[in-house]
């Protein structure tokens, strides 16, 4: 079988098995995709079993060198999800198939740069957090949105699909579906519950989607679901709102998430506890946020230990 099949029995492989999202499989299309038209113009071969450590070193070259259109290299995190999505395949090639090829083991990952968290401290989560207006739908809509974000940590693909019945407003608790199909169980404080509540009670109709759009022709087949706003317009609210209240940073629904997870941590919560609560599969995932946390305990640490008092 060619590889160009065998690329195509993975992709398949993910989403039946494997449980991957939509974006998660055009993403690994994609990286694979790539390495097999390199492979094509660059190397006589074409089955597995003839990949090796020097082929995966001349590939990797050619990433490191690879140009956009705009003239602007491939980040390195890039190239590692292109090394990533391949060492993937090796493995599906060797354990699923019975395909001898290279170990993934064998393909070691780029060196990437420290991870650079983009966070907002408290005073900016406030001014974000109060700048819609609430004196109609929309405004009432886009402050339940916000405070849900900053309460939950999701992401903005959860958020986007959350339905009225599936949140429990009583209980402020709900379950979602993460990466890979993974189920979690998020919380609402008690603000985030209130302002979707009232938010809920405004509304005039029985749609299923927690947030719909208010704009534009109503569309009411399928319980509402036309009506449910997409995670471009989420990313659009969070700009809208963010540049309003002035903030220094580019701001996205993943900021809120950032700083979700950073305020957990920050006022004593345990790295563990909230890797469950992001739905990250691997703690080292959530280890990247303890960079943060490291220079608030500096900061105590300068206050107030005895030998860094003035006399």
């Amino acid at each position: 079988m060619s590889l160009e099949l065998l690329i195509t029995d993975f992709l398949e492989y993910l989403e039946i098995e494997k449980g991957c999202s939509p974006l998660t499989i055009r993403d690994y299309r994609r990286y694979l995709e790539r390495f097999h038209n390199w492979l094509t113009e660059n190397s006589p071969i074409t089955k597995p079993e003839d990949i090796n450590q020097e082929l995966v070193r001349r590939y990797r070259l050619y990433l490191a060198h690879l140009r956009a259109r705009d003239g602007i290299p491939l980040k390195r995190v890039t190239q590692s999800y292109h090394i990533v999505a391949l060492r993937a395949f090796l493995r599906y090639l060797l354990v699923q198939r019975d395909i001898p090829t290279l170990s993934p083991d064998k393909v070691e990952l780029p060196k990437q740069d420290p991870r650079s968290i983009a966070f907002l401290n408290t005073e900016q989560v406030e001014r974000l957090l109060n700048s819609p207006k609430i004196s109609n739908v929309i405004g009432l809509r886009d402050k339940a949105i916000l405070e849900t974000l900053f309460s939950t940590g999701l992401r903005v693909s959860e958020l986007v699909s959350l339905n009225r019945d599936q949140v429990d407003l009583e209980r402020k608790e709900f379950g979602v579906k993460g990466k890979g199909n993974k189920l979690r169980v998020v919380f609402l404080s008690d603000t985030a519950a209130q302002w979707i509540e009232r938010y809920l009670r405004l509304r005039q109709d029985h749609f299923k989607p927690l947030f719909i759009r208010h704009s534009g022709k109503v569309d009411a087949r399928n319980n509402g679901e036309k009506m449910r706003l997409t995670a471009r317009s989420i990313q659009n609210i969070v700009s809208k709102y963010a540049k309003r209240s002035g903030l220094p940073i580019e701001v996205t629904p993943h900021t809120l998430r950032h700083s979700f997870a950073t305020d957990l941590l920050i006022n004593g919560a345990d790295i563990r506890s909230v890797q469950e609560m992001l739905g990250h599969e691997s703690i080292r995932t959530t280890q990247v946020y303890t960079h943060v946390t490291n220079r608030h305990l500096k900061e105590i640490h300068k206050a107030f230990h005895s030998r860094n008092r003035q006399e």
